[in-house]
């Protein structure tokens, strides 16, 4: 299935969201327990080779021994970069390289506290580039409405009972020439997440977010990767990723392999 528009893409993702924030906030309301029934290629920084989508992130296309297409499922996964720290609640210290750029998507997408401004502000503010001095105060108005949508106070948390986990499966890693930045400074990262809840008593999400996608652009700045948006005009749009997809793989998604 192709991603025909980016406000198509916006809408599915947002309606994913709210129904997975809609079930979790009824199961504060639930007695007794939680419901959710409705619910590289190499590292070297430049020009990626040719494709019918420049991916930075995709390995070569090797044989695996298998019959048929190649698919993400039978290709060679990505193996995240391990950070090195931890400041304001996000990973730190990944190299300024694909995978380094890929990985730190990755790990602030999966930390990231997407249902609580403040501590969201907080890891904004660590990551956010410098020449984008709206990115913090954009994201954290996203998820105050939100909120507000869901009938919860526009600043907060949520319960203590109920934990989410982000899990990305996928990333789609594309180089973006960005006027005046060295080619491989600039990369915009595509990835596939699941997002599940445990609730009260350890209850488990029965029916969890799967395949959902978001992107973030990112550029190599001050020695680390930096999250911005004043490159926004130059953002590409995937197909969506399915692990048995010749197309998706044509297309550059490659699985996730995390670090123990």
């Amino acid at each position: 299935m192709s991603v025909d528009a980016p406000n198509g893409l916006k809408a599915r993702r947002a309606r994913l969201i709210l129904a997975a924030v809609v079930i979790a906030v009824a199961a504060l309301l639930v007695a007794g327990g939680f419901t959710a029934a409705t619910l590289m290629r190499d590292d070297t920084k430049g020009q990626p080779q040719a494709a019918a989508s420049p991916s930075v992130g995709a390995p070569a296309l090797a044989s695996t021994g298998t019959s048929g297409p190649m698919t993400p499922e039978k290709g060679k996964k990505t193996t995240l970069r391990k950070p090195t720290g931890q400041k304001d609640g996000v990973s730190t210290g990944f190299p300024g390289t694909p995978s380094g750029g890929i990985s730190a998507v990755v790990y602030f997408w999966e930390e990231y506290a997407w249902l609580d401004d403040e501590k969201a502000r907080q890891q904004l503010t660590a990551v956010a580039s410098k020449d984008s001095p709206g990115y913090v105060d954009k994201r954290v108005s996203e998820i105050r409405k939100m909120r507000e949508a869901l009938g919860l106070p526009p600043s907060g948390g949520i319960s203590a009972d109920i934990n989410f986990t982000t899990a990305v499966n996928a990333t789609r890693a594309t180089t973006v020439h960005a006027p005046g930045l060295p080619v491989g400074d600039v990369m915009q990262v595509w990835v596939s997440y699941d997002r599940f809840a445990t609730g009260p008593k350890g209850g488990r999400d029965e029916n969890p977010l799967r395949g959902d996608m978001v992107d973030f652009i990112v550029k190599w700045q001050d020695g680390a990767w930096r999250f911005t948006d004043e490159f926004d005009s130059l953002r590409s749009f995937p197909v969506a990723y399915e692990p048995t997809s010749r197309f998706a793989w044509n297309d550059g998604w490659v699985q996730v392999r995390h670090v123990d």
